[in-house]
This record gives structure tokens, sequence and C-alpha cells, in this order.
């Protein structure tokens, strides 16, 4: 089963990217216009998405959907903390002064932009860096989305 997870989550990656692509996800300019609130196309893409995606969810979880892999279908749920709002003060920083997040980033490498290969190392050393923090906090930090993280060595705080 972990091989064919792996192909499937590899094929909705690669229709992930070719998604940011044709929008124009991963250019520079249309997220820097977005950031500078002189083009809203990127909001709308957001507010289309999540128009979309929100109410099927729902219903979804409401009916009790089972998935393929992972069993029922329950989204996670938290409540805004200081860490949250701290998180997305700096995830919006690099964003504004990078021109990309994760995903685009991918997308500008695969695409053959330079600028993709000096965000995705920026991303890596990033992540690298929060890895020392919680292994020298010998602690977990509460994710965003509700979900936990640990690493070997460290305790879960809040684990359910």
């Amino acid at each position: 089963m972990p091989k064919q997870m792996n192909l499937v989550g590899g094929l909705f990656g690669a229709g992930f990217g070719f998604v940011l692509a044709a929008g124009k996800l991963h250019d520079y300019d249309t997220i820097h216009n977005t950031l500078r609130l002189t083009d809203f196309y990127v909001f709308g893409l957001m507010g289309l998405a999540i128009g979309v995606s929100l109410p099927l969810l729902w219903i979804l979880e409401r009916r009790g959907t089972e998935t393929r892999y992972g069993g029922r279908l329950s989204l996670a749920r938290s409540k805004v903390e200081r860490h949250h709002i701290t998180g997305g003060i700096l995830f919006g920083a690099g964003w504004s002064i990078a021109g990309t997040c994760p995903a685009p980033a991918l997308a500008m490498l695969a695409s053959g932009a330079t600028y993709g290969a000096i965000a995705v190392v920026g991303l890596f050393i990033g992540l690298w860096l929060r890895d020392r923090q919680l292994i020298a906090a010998s602690q977990a930090i509460n994710e965003g989305d509700g979900e936990r993280s640990t690493l070997p060595g460290t305790k879960t705080l809040g684990a359910r």
C-alpha cells in the first residue's frame, strides 16, 4: 500500500504543480503584484478554491466519508493561538520578500526558473533550522492546522 500511496501522492503533486503553473502562481510578478495590492487575481483564485472546497469537505465529513487510505474523513480544527499569528506573520514576510511559497517555488524550479532553486534552498535551510530549534527545545511545536509534530527524542505537547 505505501508504494500505491506514493504513486497517488506523486500524481496529485504533479497535477497541483501543473495547476499552479497554469494559473501563473509560480511567477514572481504575479505574487508580487498581489501582495502590493495592485492585482487581485490570486485573491480571487484563493477565494474560489476556498468557496468550492469548504462546502464539499463539510458535506463529506458530515456524511462520514471513508477515505481510501486513511479511514474516516475528519478535518483538524484548532483555536487561534499566538504561535499561529507569529507563524502567519513570518510566512507572509517570507512570501512577500521571496515572491513565492513552498509549492510555487517547486513549480518555479520544475519550470527551469533559476530563482526557484534559490527559494527551494532557502526552504530547506528553514526546515533544517526548525528541526534544530525543536531538538534544542526538546519539545514539539503545535502546527497551525491542529496537527502535532515530533522529532526523535522529543515529547509531544497536547497530544490527542
